[in-house]
């Protein structure tokens, strides 16, 4: 995700739109590096969040309310001081940097009209939120930067504020045709490379749409442009461009496989309609995308203990298995010992004593064999003694084929068990993923065992022909769909050897549905299995009758005999979700 320039003038135009005019009723300092105001502008009340947060800097307007710190810090309680009360009178964005100036009129001590600047920098780990004076001499920064940490420009209190030239790059927006086609053929690097090198606020992103626009291969050397394409490449860059002048914004999430994985404020035409979602505002694109993106990571962390705890217990089956498996190699020879005994029982009264080895036909095979033997003992010994080697083997084999199906068995237990975990997008649906550890030995139950609370659900789809799809979480709701929900008309479909989850249509009593259906239920148990993101997954689906659960098989644990097969992807954008 890039929060590039074109970002930051559709922010810039929603919050003129917004907030000019309206007075600041109140700050806070949420967090050591971000701001939330609250403006009031006529019946309307807005929260302006704004984050100079290394990894994650933002400016938005939200619906949410942060809990404040019982003591202010320092940079809060100055623009209390200054700032509170005044007035919004202007927002603006120095060309397509990214950064917006925020212009506030106030009374001083004196009662003074004074007009002061709250200067926001989006610029990855040199973020920063500046307060200036009239003349832009610095009043204090949430973050002090010293001549010790950039040579370019202090951010200290007293500093003049400037914005740092730092790279030699060109305002899109009050760029001409002649200086275009002179920059972008001197780069030695792909095109879409040499547009966002060559110009502010565009990001690799929008670098590749604009080539898409032209019909240009976007990873094709800059210098090999020839006159035609380099026409093509401008009048996609100036319409770019004239969207952005003209505050023709639109702002979009991209989704992959049903995830937020890009976002934009312009039209995307180098991906399908149907991986963009369409929002009212671009602070509703950005609250949503990064709540979505959020949800995800704090999952992960919650999950991180049983993750751990599953990730332990598989490397540990795995090496047990892996050893066991070399045991099971070694017995391989039994065979031949029992066969080297009853050569030797039927042929060796002509072996000489003293022999090392004997030569005899063996009559499973008609091929000739040389079998060893230990010349001091006599062939009946030495036949004694192979088929004491064959039934100890036998014995091992025997005892091995049990092991090694158990842990076979409890392996892709715990591989079910992680996909289960990468499923998971709320803290409610780790409950079962948790009682099925502890019910399965890998985590002790703390004090008096307690009936768990279930409020996690199954996913809900609905097809395009207007069927209803459910996707199990875990193992637990796997079974709850396969073998206790009513209806002998359902569809079911799972990934074919892998862990996934089970996938339920309701088909009705006439066990027909539409080829559509059956491949967008295929592609959500693709996508809800171990193989998510893969192009070509292999799906087995047959009448949910058709599947058994046998005698003491762990959750989850199917089998059957009469299926169907179809090859499809695990991208389900577009397939309609209910929410919960």
């Amino acid at each position: 995700m890039a929060f590039d320039g074109i970002t930051v003038a559709c922010i810039t135009k929603e919050l003129q739109d917004s907030l000019t005019g309206g007075r600041i009723y109140k700050i806070s300092q949420p967090e050591n590096d971000a701001l939330l105001i609250t403006v009031r502008c006529g019946r309307e009340q807005y929260r302006l969040f704004l984050s100079a947060n290394a990894s994650l800097p933002l400016i938005y307007l939200t619906p949410d309310s942060m809990p404040a710190p019982m003591t202010a810090p320092n940079f809060c309680m100055l623009l209390r001081k200054h700032i509170q009360n005044g007035r919004i009178v202007a927002i603006s964005q120095p060309g397509l940097e990214r950064i917006i100036r925020i212009d506030i009129e106030h009374l001083n001590e004196m009662g003074d009209l004074c007009q002061k600047s709250l200067i926001i920098e989006i610029m990855g780990k040199h973020s920063n939120i500046i307060f200036c004076d009239a003349d832009d001499q610095i009043i204090d920064s949430i973050k002090h930067v010293s001549g010790m940490v950039s040579s370019v420009r202090e951010v200290l209190p007293g500093r003049h504020y400037f914005i740092p030239q730092t790279q030699e790059k060109e305002n899109p927006l009050t760029t001409e045709s002649p200086l275009f086609y002179k920059r972008i053929p001197g780069k030695a690097v792909p095109i879409f490379k040499a547009l966002y090198m060559n110009f502010t606020g565009l990001s690799p992103m929008i670098a590749q749409e604009i080539c898409h626009r032209a019909c240009i291969d976007a990873d094709k050397p800059a210098q090999s442009l020839d006159t035609v394409e380099l026409e093509k490449l401008w009048n996609a860059f100036a319409s770019v461009t004239q969207q952005v002048k003209s505050q023709q914004f639109t702002p979009v999430i991209l989704y992959e496989n049903g995830s937020p994985r890009e976002y934009a404020c312009i039209p995307l035409t180098n991906y399908a309609p149907k991986q963009q979602k369409n929002c009212v505002s671009v602070s509703e694109l950005l609250h949503t995308y990064y709540h979505e993106k959020n949800m995800i990571s704090r999952i992960r962390q919650k999950s991180f203990d049983l993750r751990h705890i599953v990730q332990t217990a598989l490397e540990r089956n795995r090496k047990k298995y892996d050893l066991q498996m070399k045991q099971m190699a070694d017995t391989n020879k039994k065979d031949i010992y029992k066969v080297y005994g009853e050569l030797l029982n039927t042929y060796g009264y002509n072996t000489a004593p003293g022999s090392t080895s004997m030569k005899a036909v063996n009559y499973y095979t008609d091929e000739e064999i040389d079998i060893p033997l230990d010349p001091l003992l006599t062939p009946t010994e030495n036949a004694k003694k192979y088929f004491e080697k064959y039934g100890k083997l036998k014995r091992t084999y025997e005892a091995l084929s049990e092991l090694t199906a158990r842990v076979k068995a409890e392996i892709d237990h715990l591989e079910s068990v992680l996909t289960s975990l990468d499923i998971a997008l709320r803290e409610e649906d780790l409950v079962q993923i948790k009682e099925e550890l502890i019910e399965s030995g890998y985590i002790r139950r703390r004090g008096n065992p307690k009936k768990v609370r279930v409020t996690s659900r199954p996913f809900h789809y609905i097809s395009s022909d207007g069927y209803d799809i459910y996707v199990g979480k875990n193992n637990y709701q796997n079974d709850e769909l396969t073998f206790h929900t009513p209806g002998s008309g359902d569809w079911w479909f799972h990934a074919k050897g892998i862990p996934g989850s089970h996938v339920i249509v309701k088909a009705g009593k006439d066990n027909e549905m539409p080829d559509r259906t059956f491949e967008e239920a295929g592609r959500l148990a693709a996508h809800y299995s171990q193989a998510k993101g893969q192009q070509k997954v292999e799906i087995d689906y047959t009448l949910k009758k058709n599947v058994k659960k046998p005698g003491g098989a762990a959750p989850g644990f199917v089998v059957y005999y009469t299926n169907y097969s179809l090859v499809i992807d695990s991208d389900i954008t577009g397939i309609q979700k209910v929410e919960e």
